[in-house]
């Protein structure tokens, strides 16, 4: 599992204390580094059920973002993440939006990323092959209950906030995560707990 993605880890932007974010937004660069290090795992994971392999590119466009409006944000860490996420889903949004209105005109054009080195493939391979793997059976859920799941599991979003981001009740939210971890639980128990 990736740094911050654990529900028991209390950091400065999970604990809901608004010094380190606050310190952020007033142009602390340190702080700002502490709250990247914090979010950027789990919006990496949000983005990458909503687009897959480009979801590195999206979230640089994310935080291009976050970085210029930073210091108009007000509030703790859970509306941080909050905030962060609702960014993450528009610039994703937008990414699927230009995908599908981009024509191909070669069969190179096709291909999504550029071949990894044997370097690059195999530090990645080690390090992510559970989380890439978890990411993956996500995003095989429908897209109401991958949101749901991965705004309040990946992301750590209460169900309030997860709804702000999603534009739903937090009963819808609740409902939806739910839906989507006990569909995830019937799929590594029907395999017979090897996908997990």
């Amino acid at each position: 599992m990736r740094p911050g993605w654990s529900s028991t880890r209390r950091s400065a932007v999970h604990s809901g204390n608004r010094s380190e974010v606050r310190r952020a937004r007033d142009g602390d660069e340190t702080s700002f580094a502490v709250v990247y290090r914090e979010v950027h795992p789990m919006l990496l994971g949000y983005l990458h059920g909503l687009v897959g392999d480009d979801a590195e590119d999206v979230a640089s466009e994310t935080w291009h973002d976050i970085v210029r409006d930073v210091a108009g944000f007000r509030g703790d860490g859970q509306a941080f993440r909050g905030w962060a996420a609702a960014i993450a889903r528009h610039r994703a949004l937008d990414h699927i939006r230009r995908i599908k209105a981009r024509p191909r005109t070669t069969p190179l054009d096709g291909r999504g990323t550029e071949p990894l080195t044997l370097d690059d493939a195999g530090g990645s391979a080690l390090e992510n092959l559970s989380t890439r793997r978890a990411l993956d059976l996500i995003a095989g859920l429908p897209q109401d209950q991958a949101e749901a799941v991965l705004l309040r599991v990946v992301v750590g979003l209460n169900a309030p906030t997860a709804a702000k981001v999603l534009g739903k009740r937090p009963g819808a939210v609740r409902t939806a995560a739910h839906r989507g971890l006990k569909r995830l639980a019937e799929r590594l128990d029907g395999a017979g707990g090897s996908e997990g």
